[in-house]
């Protein structure tokens, strides 16, 4: 296995993630004795196990599933600049979890409403969308972006209003989640985002010569057997469940969907079957050492792993626009 084959690719990638999940839960603002962790002496144990790894795993699987639904959908659209965030689907997520923090769901219901919310958001943008869209018993790539664009103005016009009218601790809380963050949650609520990726993630990737037919355009997939009908549903569902999945436990997070597609692209192979893979294993990498970085450059402060993807990603985007035009 030569370190240029496919294979030598995606073992590498894989190797980088298992490195992420092993090492990136020591590194923080205060030192962990690994002696008082091995014997499961306070506070050392339950710092590391409760808050860093269950942090680093949420950092691998969001920037993992935010950075295939990148390369995603820049194969079904045709774009080498969509993100995760083009049809809508971030948007609807996001108001969803601003209109429950705004009315407090979370206080009166007594449960982290807030990814009930983005989860209903996401969905009932996913229907209008993939409504607008079907014609002549299939989705129009066409009608996907401009019905996602139109929606996302929307929702993001909602977002000001209800921020704009909200006042107390609920608009700090608002303004906090809309920076995206990598926080501690749950290992069941982790374990449940860990199988919505490898459900959509294992469907995304069997369908990689479909991808790569597409590239070319429809007719071309059509001609050599893509069924366009079943690639086009099935891609914007996954797609849009994995945006919905991460942007409901972490908030809204840019560039992760832009910058590692990109990367892969030009760097490893543009073959769907090598980039999706790498794609999913090198994001979640990125989010994690990015959200680390935001714990230890500020320490005892943290900046949002939001923040340090726009400040790393802002620049990468300048650089592909000039490059590119």
């Amino acid at each position: 296995m030569t370190p240029r084959s496919p294979h030598g690719w995606i073992a590498g990638s894989a190797a980088a993630f298992v490195a992420a999940a092993l090492l990136l839960p020591w590194v923080g603002s205060g030192s962990i004795s690994v002696a008082r962790v091995l014997a499961k002496a306070p506070p050392d144990y339950q710092i590391f196990v409760q808050l860093r790894v269950s942090r680093t795993l949420l950092g691998l699987f969001a920037g993992g599933a935010l950075s295939l639904t990148g390369c995603l959908f820049q194969s079904m659209l045709r774009d080498s600049l969509a993100t995760p965030y083009t049809l809508g689907i971030s948007a609807g997520a996001a108001f969803g979890a601003v209109l429950t923090l705004a009315l407090d769901l979370d206080r009166i219901l007594q449960f982290p409403a807030v990814w009930m919310g983005a989860l209903a958001g996401a969905a009932a943008v996913l229907l209008i969308v993939a409504g607008v869209s079907w014609k002549q018993r299939r989705i129009s790539g066409v009608r996907l972006l401009l019905s996602g664009i139109a929606l996302n103005s929307i929702c993001t016009a909602l977002i000001l209003l209800i921020n704009s009218v909200v006042r107390d601790r609920r608009s700090f809380s608002i303004t906090q989640w809309l920076l995206g963050s990598v926080d501690s949650v749950s290992y069941r609520a982790l374990l449940a985002f860990g199988l919505v990726l490898l459900i959509a993630s294992s469907i995304l990737i069997r369908q990689a010569r479909g991808w790569n037919l597409l590239a070319f355009g429809e007719s071309w997939a059509a001609s050599r057997g893509a069924d366009l009908r079943m690639l086009m549903i099935t891609g914007y569902c996954c797609g849009s469940v994995l945006t919905a999945a991460a942007i409901a436990l972490t908030g809204p997070i840019g560039f992760v969907g832009l910058i590692v597609p990109h990367l892969v692209r030009s760097r490893m192979s543009a073959d769907n079957r090598i980039l999706m893979p790498c794609s999913l294993l090198l994001g979640g990498v990125l989010l994690a050492a990015c959200d680390t970085v935001g714990r230890i450059v500020l320490a005892p402060a943290e900046l949002p792993a939001g923040a340090v993807m726009a400040i790393a990603g802002g620049p990468y985007l300048v650089f592909l626009v000039r490059k590119r035009f």
